[in-house]
């Protein structure tokens, strides 16, 4: 598989775009004025304890207060055996130990208590960030668990004997008391690869507690690296053949940075010196502004509509021009393999994460949806983020899971439309000419024998002139009122006013 990485960058933002087989599958965006902070390390103190969600809120020094739940504790805090949590290319935020018996956190935590603790998630939407005392210190080959003592290897290392191999070495770098995971990068590297990372992660995490111990709660006390560098640490990797980049001084930066770590992929970066914008002439800037687009076609003539909303995705699944060639349930089960590659395709693309409700097309026969359920599971081994997928129900519906750490692309390039306040839709032009009327006919007894001014959006007058005129005149009779109507194309649509004269 050929894999390209574009980076596109401006002082104001960051862009990476991650190409496979030239298909954009994944996209990455920072910008100067928000920035990311997942991975980041704080010195925070807690600001508030809730008993009835076993959660805390904790003041890390930004907008808005921490959410941190009872099981994203460390062991020396909840004072219990808990189990460990599935750990996976530093994942260590303690979600799956959640069925695990918990004290009361109001009996581990009190107001004005200080805790180390790592941001898990960006603040998105309302709510604050997402943080847990499970420490990780990624590197190239290692993460490094400071508070738990544990070893794992990815998951996405398949091979039993490559397995043990990694074990092994792992057990005898691991520093005493913490943990090691192996990433995925990690596979047939050599000893003194994962040494030289413990070794450089071990005397980070010495520099943060040192840090930690002279400074005042709320405080930063690691930031971790910036969108380009976290590129080059997590992405850049032996199947990708060139990594470009369009501004100079960050050119020099990514070879540094690759000197000192991947001096074998050294040779791979490269300076864009096009006319044409790096985006532009790759077509990467189309392929982006589609993603506004609920509806996506299949190259069979059927379709997907994707709609986000604020705790979960409703993904329909329809037919739309496809007729098929044999009968009707292989034109559905066609439709709904296809559509399958495509959602995942999209959900990795658009980083939609969270509750996902998939609604394919029902099918009767029990063997087509176990293949449809595998085509599912095949498409998303591509996805670096954790999903989960539950069976195909009775009615075609399937539930899933993806992990979300940061905002889905659509809500970091776009915002709620300020002209229908993010609903989607507005009254129609004669819904809002009938609200007029019956506003008319509720202060009519008030200014009988008035005039009253009415004006109101374009449209909206253009019925009250034209079909509805008769309906003006015997309102102006019943109510006793003269209406004066004008006519404003710079009002907002639903907006009118009513004045006596």
């Amino acid at each position: 598989m050929s894999t390209t990485i574009f980076i596109n960058h401006r002082s104001y933002e960051s862009r990476v775009a991650y190409m496979e087989n030239g298909e954009l599958s994944e996209i990455l965006i920072e910008r100067k004025r928000e920035g990311g902070i997942v991975g980041n390390i704080y010195k925070g103190v807690v600001s508030k304890v809730l008993p009835g969600m076993q959660a805390a809120f904790v003041d890390i020094g930004l907008e808005k207060a921490a959410f941190l739940y009872v099981a994203d504790l460390g062991r020396e805090q909840l004072g219990v055996d808990a189990a460990l949590p599935d750990l996976e290319d530093g994942d260590a935020n303690g979600e799956k130990a959640r069925s695990a018996e918990y004290p009361p956190i109001d009996e581990i935590l009190r107001l004005g208590d200080e805790l180390i603790v790592q941001v898990s998630k960006e603040p998105i939407s309302t709510k604050g960030a997402r943080i847990t005392s499970y420490i990780t210190l990624p590197g190239r080959h290692l993460v490094l668990m400071p508070t738990i003592d544990h070893i794992g290897i990815s998951r996405r290392i398949a091979s039993e004997q490559e397995r043990h191999r990694l074990r092994s070495i792992l057990n005898d770098l691991k520093p005493a008391g913490m943990g090691l995971i192996a990433r995925t990068v990690a596979e047939n590297r050599q000893k003194e690869d994962f040494a030289s990372d413990q070794s450089f992660l071990t005397n980070l995490w010495d520099v943060i507690m040192k840090k930690a111990g002279e400074v005042k709660a709320p405080a930063l006390l690691y930031q971790d690296l910036d969108l380009i560098l976290k590129t080059m640490r997590d992405l850049f990797t032996r199947e990708v053949a060139t990594l470009y980049i369009d501004d100079e001084a960050e050119y020099l930066r990514c070879r540094e940075f690759a000197s000192r770590l991947l001096p074998h992929l050294f040779d791979r970066i490269e300076l864009y010196h096009g006319k044409e914008p790096l985006f532009d002439a790759f077509n990467i800037e189309v392929e982006l502004n589609k993603l506004s687009n609920k509806k996506v076609w299949l190259k069979s003539g059927g379709y997907i509509v994707i709609d986000q909303a604020e705790a979960l995705t409703a993904i329909d699944v329809n037919t739309g021009r496809y007729v098929g060639k044999k009968n009707l349930e292989d034109t559905i089960l066609q439709t709904n393999l296809e559509a399958a590659r495509e959602i995942c395709y999209q959900l990795r693309l658009r980083n939609i994460g969270g509750i996902i409700i998939i609604d394919f097309i029902d099918m009767e026969e029990e063997e087509n949806r176990l293949k449809l359920l595998q085509a599912l599971e095949v498409n998303l081994k591509k996805d670096r983020a954790k999903t989960n997928v539950l069976p195909v129900s009775e009615l075609g519906l399937v539930e899933m899971t993806r992990k979300r750490v940061r905002d889905s692309i659509g809500r970091v390039l776009y915002e709620s439309c300020h002209y229908c306040e993010g609903r989607g839709f507005l009254k129609s032009p004669h819904t809002v000419c009938y609200d007029i009327f019956r506003e008319i006919q509720r202060i009519a007894g008030i200014y009988k024998g008035k005039k009253l001014y009415i004006e109101a959006y374009a449209d909206v007058a253009d019925i009250m002139f034209s079909e509805e005129a008769e309906y003006v005149e015997k309102l102006e009779e019943d109510c006793c009122v003269k209406l004066v109507i004008k006519s404003n194309p710079h009002f907002h649509q639903e907006h009118y006013e009513i004045v006596p004269l």
